[in-house]
């Protein structure tokens, strides 16, 4: 399959762990701007493939590239710059920094890339405080925060950048239905407005049809593309 300028491309895929098969021959593009959820049954690989889709995992086989660059060909400082100014992640976990506040852990990304002071990092940094309404907890630590407000944090942080791509690994998991629609709608907003690309791996099949296209998967191999 062809690499492409603003997306993400998949040729045949396969991911073993010794000699048991995880992936098999995966082969599927993702254009700039689109919303896919990864769904199937545990075991499925759904997560194994969210991670190599997004250079935190290597296949066996295969090529994954983004935004155009073979990311197994890269260099790990190359890599590690090209994923904080392109990729944001969210977890399951919020792993937020437990020595820090609020606006210390969003400010993460541009800490490690020496543009935390920057005036607009800190305006926009104000935004998503603001647009995610946690600004009554802004210099509170982790431990002082409910789970949806972890969460809020944790998705801020992965969205300072502005990254071109956002992956997602179950990150309603942990969440009362309230604190999971409000990630799922900004989740939608980031998409509509910046045209954010997000891929999103999850178990709930409501918020898996937010996504424009589902991706499904069994024992390793994706069974079912839905528009």
């Amino acid at each position: 399959m062809k690499a492409i300028a603003n997306g993400i491309v998949l040729d045949g895929v396969s991911k073993s762990i010794g000699k048991y098969p995880i992936l098999k021959d995966i082969s599927i593009s993702i254009n700039k701007g689109e919303f896919l959820s990864l769904t199937g049954k545990s075991g499925s690989g759904k997560s194994t493939l969210l991670y190599i889709m997004s250079s935190l995992d290597n296949p066996s086989s295969g090529s994954v590239h983004i935004s155009g660059h073979d990311v197994s060909q890269m260099e790990e400082r190359e890599l590690h710059e090209f994923r904080n100014q392109k990729i944001g992640f969210v977890f399951q976990f919020h792993y937020l920094l437990p020595e820090l506040n609020v606006i210390e852990n969003i400010l993460i990304p541009a800490r490690k890339s020496g543009r935390h002071k920057e005036p607009g990092i800190l305006r926009y940094a104000d935004e998503l405080i603001h647009e995610f309404g946690i600004d009554h907890v802004r210099g509170h630590h982790p431990s002082q925060l409910s789970g949806g407000e972890r969460q809020r944090v944790a998705v801020a942080r992965a969205l300072i950048m502005e990254p071109d791509y956002i992956f997602a690994d179950e990150p309603t998991g942990n969440l009362d239905s309230k604190n999971g629609e409000v990630i799922m709608k900004l989740f939608q907003k980031i998409n509509k407005e910046k045209h954010t690309t997000i891929i999103m791996v999850t178990h709930d099949t409501e918020f898996a049809s937010i996504a424009k296209r589902r991706i499904y998967l069994m024992d390793g191999k994706i069974t079912r593309k839905v528009k």
